[in-house]
Parts: C-alpha cells; structure tokens; sequence
C-alpha cells in the first residue's frame, strides 16, 4: 500500500485570496527494500480546491439545472473532484498536475494555489452551507482513481469602506529609521494587506449614543463605543439608567447572526429569518444608577456576508422589563449601625418591549482563527 498524507502546515483557516500551501507526501513503505523493477508506479496525481454548496429543501428552492449529466461522470477513471459529495459544486479551481508516471520512492510534493475571492466564505447555516475542501486525486497504474480530501475555512472580507489611503500609502505606522522595513512594507503580500486594512476599520471608535424609551417615558441611555468589530473581539456597552423617568428591573443583551434566504429562492412566501444566537448577557438593575455588558464574538462563527441565495447579517438584541409605576428605593439612614434588610416588591407590574441595532462583523487574522478550527488541516489515505 501507498501512503498519501496532505498537511497544510499554515493551519486550516484561509482568507479569500490568500495563497493555499499543502505538503503532500507520497511513502512506498518498502521501495528501500525493493528493486527498480518492483517497486510502485503512479499514473498521475493533481489537486484543486472546490466548494460544495447545501441546503435545505424546506426552507430554500433552488432552480432545476436540466438532465444534463457528464457521459464520463460514472467512470473511475476520470477526476471528478466532487465525486461522492453531498450538494452542488459551485466553485472549483483548475486541477494542478502534481506529477506523472512517477516510479514512488518517499518523496514529498508541495501544492499552492490562490483561495478564489469570488467565491462564498465557509458557512454553516440552517438553510444553507458551504464547505472549502482541497482535493487530491491520484492513480495507480491500472487501478480506479483515490481521492484524498482535505477539509478547511475560507473567511471572505466583504463589506469594507473604500480604503481611506492611496494604494502607494503606508496603512499602518512606519519607522522611519529602518529602511528594511520600509522596503519590506512596499512588498506585503495581500493578505498583509488585507489584515492591515481590517485593523485599520476595526480600530476606529465613535461612541453612539441612544436613548432607551417605551410608550411611557425614557427607560435609560444607551453607550456602544463602536459598531464595527473582528472575529474574537469584545462587543462592551453601557447603560445609564438615572437618567430615565421609568424604572428597569431587568435587561437582557444578546449576540445573534440573521440568515436570509434571497426572495427568489424562498420556498414560501414571507418566509421567516433564522436567528442564531451566540452569546447573552442578563442582568437585574433595579435601583442601579449605570451597568455594562461584554459580549465575546466567537472566533469560529462566520462574519457577514452575502450571495444570491443567503445574507448572513449581524445584531444586538435587547429585551427591557421595566416597573408601570415609580419604586422608591430603599432608605438607609446616616450613622446607622444595625444591618437593614430590603425586600423587594412581592407583585409589580410590568412592561417589556425590544430592540435591535445592527452590527457589522468582519473576519480576522486566519492564523488565530485557527486555533479554533474544528479542521485540522491534515488528512491521509492509503491506495
């Protein structure tokens, strides 16, 4: 048996246009113990990338594609990448030929390629998922064709402002005493500056200011620093509640992600958007003058996004129950000694009511994306 091992050393996470690098190696496990004439032969072997594309039949109706079918599609003879795959390939990459007639002593070969930036980002969704796979076909001298596939995430930055400085400018600080960096920086790859750029809009804080109210008056004030943030970031906001005319007893914050099937692909009219949540934070702030909350975005959701079948878009969802009547607090008289216990109402009316403010997500450094990944970037198989 031939052993075939494919390792992306990098880690499994890609951003979209970043150059893909796997080791491949193929190992005779006894070629050191056999002669010319005995010793393995491969027909050929190539890799590409390809992306599958599922969903759901309840919730999506796609488009009928015709009886149109590959004549060569039943052979084993032939590199169908997709071969055996749930969905539908909706993106693939030319096939690279990594060598043919090659007589197998243990060697390595090395695969690169650019991860397209037409295509979707890595999703799984409740109606709809794409799935980055690099494949590896190889053959065996008069033996049917093996595939080795090698799952991994592709993070696609979507959404970003027109970047505020010419091309030929610096994005980041430069030190003006070190011409090697300087020199290094004009020759960044894109994914250098990419990440530079993603820094550079992420960073940028404004703080926006609400005013929380109902039917009945003003409930609190509302801070977030900013609405723009990274994968693994922190969302913090606060509150200032003795400035409202209502009191609060609870508030609730959670960090959700909205899939929307595209009108045309509906299956039913009106049909409702998925919620996902990620996160929450509850808190009781009755006779509480301010409160915060920290939020974490999960290193291992997708950021936002958009395709002619999905839109994945990003929120905070707010929940308030506030008091119908005024609650005094309690008092506490100067110079008291003796502990005194406060005991909240026994039955309140109450309200409640929500809001949502809308977010926007953006991919991080793959390589700390990484460290999460549920794929590990290695895979091997025997022909």
């Amino acid at each position: 048996m031939i052993e075939v091992v494919a390792s992306m050393a990098r880690g499994p996470v890609f951003l979209a246009g970043e150059l893909l690098e796997c080791l491949i190696t193929f190992t005779n496990p006894i070629s050191h113990l056999s002669t010319s004439a005995s010793s393995e032969m491969l027909a050929w072997a190539s890799a590409q990338i390809h992306c599958q594309f599922h969903a759901s039949e309840n919730r999506v109706a796609l488009p009928a594609h015709g009886n149109k079918q590959d004549v060569q599609a039943d052979s084993d003879t032939v590199l169908i990448p997709s071969r055996g795959e749930r969905g539908q390939c909706v993106l693939d990459t030319p096939p690279k030929i990594l060598f043919c007639d090659l007589r197998l002593d243990p060697g390595e070969n090395s695969y690169s390629e650019l991860v397209p930036v037409d295509g979707p980002p890595s999703f799984r969704g409740q109606a709809v998922k794409y799935v980055y796979k690099l494949t590896i076909g190889c053959q065996r001298v008069n033996s049917p064709i093996k595939l080795l596939r090698v799952p991994f995430r592709v993070l696609v930055l979507q959404g970003m402002p027109e970047p505020p400085f010419p091309h030929d400018e610096e994005v980041s600080p430069s030190n003006p005493f070190l011409e090697e960096e300087e020199a290094s920086r004009r020759d960044a790859t894109a994914l250098e500056r990419a990440l530079d750029m993603l820094m550079v809009t992420t960073s940028r804080r404004c703080p926006h200011m609400f005013n929380i109210t109902n039917t009945r008056g003003k409930v609190a004030k509302f801070c977030i620093f900013k609405t723009v943030y990274r994968l693994g970031e922190d969302i913090v906001g606060t509150f200032n509640f003795s400035e409202g005319d209502i009191p609060c007893l609870q508030y609730s914050v959670s960090l959700q992600s909205e899939e929307e099937i595209q009108q045309q692909y509906q299956r039913r009219p009106g049909q409702a958007i998925s919620v996902t949540g990620h996160g929450r934070h509850l808190e009781s702030c009755l006779h509480t003058a301010s409160s915060h909350f920290s939020l974490p975005i999960p290193l291992n959701v997708t950021p936002g996004f958009s395709t002619d079948i999905v839109t994945l878009r990003w929120r905070l969802h707010f929940e308030f129950v506030t008091a119908r009547e005024p609650m005094e607090p309690p008092t506490v008289l100067q110079n008291q000694s003796e502990v005194t216990v406060w005991a909240g109402a026994e039955h309140v009316d109450v309200d409640t009511f929500s809001w949502n403010l809308p977010v926007k997500v953006l991919p991080t450094n793959p390589a700390l994306a990484s460290y999460v990944s549920q794929f590990t970037g290695t895979n091997s198989i025997n022909i």
